[in-house]
């Protein structure tokens, strides 16, 4: 019978996720995660790896780690992950609409690029 892994060291977190020591001692400095201690070695659990995956994704998708914190800080509340869930969504809604505002953004400026270059070609003397 295979038994299930509790446990990991730094560097197996680093392989896993390809980070760096740094970057978990960093999540840790910040109270993002919480590895126990044996002298001078950290041991993660599964919490601190699931917490690892959520910071990671919500770095990917543009969240400030202050943000991160405070969701993975609802997992703790007892509801049955019902806040957050619902505070995840919210905040989530919140970095969909700034990226289409900034696409929105892009595509005007890449257009205007555009229309200026084409002006430039054709050598016209207004630009």
């Amino acid at each position: 019978m295979l038994q299930q892994k509790t446990h990991y060291s730094i560097g197996e977190l680093c392989d896993e996720f390809d980070v760096t020591a740094r970057a978990l001692r960093f999540y840790e400095d910040e109270a993002l995660i919480a590895p126990e201690r044996r002298g001078t070695q950290r041991l993660y659990t599964d919490r601190d790896r699931a917490r690892l995956a959520w910071i990671l994704r919500g770095k990917r998708v543009g969240l400030s780690l202050a943000d991160i914190k405070e969701l993975l800080d609802l997992y703790d509340v007892g509801d049955g992950r019902q806040t957050q869930r619902l505070k995840t969504i919210e905040r989530c809604q919140q970095q969909v609409d700034k990226l289409e505002r900034q696409r929105i953004d892009i595509d005007a400026t890449i257009s205007e690029l555009n229309e200026f270059i084409a002006l430039l070609k054709g050598g016209s003397k207004e630009a």
